[in-house]
């Protein structure tokens, strides 16, 4: 007689996991140049930057770590145009371009005017969103 507590096979047994669906997505990174564009919340404080890159099909979200909590919870507004976009078959600069139509200084947050610039690399924004 064993002392071992009984452990059922389907407890121990692997399971088999498998994408079913999601949301159309672009691609997370490039190392081409991108453009993108500062988001501000309504009294113009940058929260990050939204970038694209047509050539790769990327787009995504770069929140300020100086922007706090809000900044960090903003991608998630962010995120989900890109994929409703993405959906919608839209290039991401295209999408960049519906995204600055729709919101303005009344929504929680939205691209600063003016703002839209390219830079060399990814990282580039990355670092722009590091500084204070």
């Amino acid at each position: 007689m064993s002392w071992e507590p009984y452990v059922p096979p389907r407890v121990t047994e692997p399971l088999p996991w498998e994408k079913v669906d999601g949301p159309p997505r672009y691609a997370r990174t490039t190392d081409k140049a991108v453009q993108y564009a500062a988001v501000v919340d309504r009294t113009g404080t940058v929260l990050g930057y939204v970038w694209v890159n047509d050539e790769d099909g990327a787009a995504g979200w770069q929140y300020r770590r100086a922007g706090g909590d809000e900044a960090f919870n903003m991608g998630a507004l962010w995120a989900a145009e890109f994929h409703e976009a993405k959906r919608q078959g839209l290039a991401p600069s295209a999408a960049l371009a519906k995204i600055t139509r729709e919101f303005g200084p009344e929504d929680p947050s939205h691209i600063a005017p003016g703002s839209l610039a390219e830079a060399p690399t990814l990282q580039t924004v990355k670092d722009l969103a590091t500084k204070s």
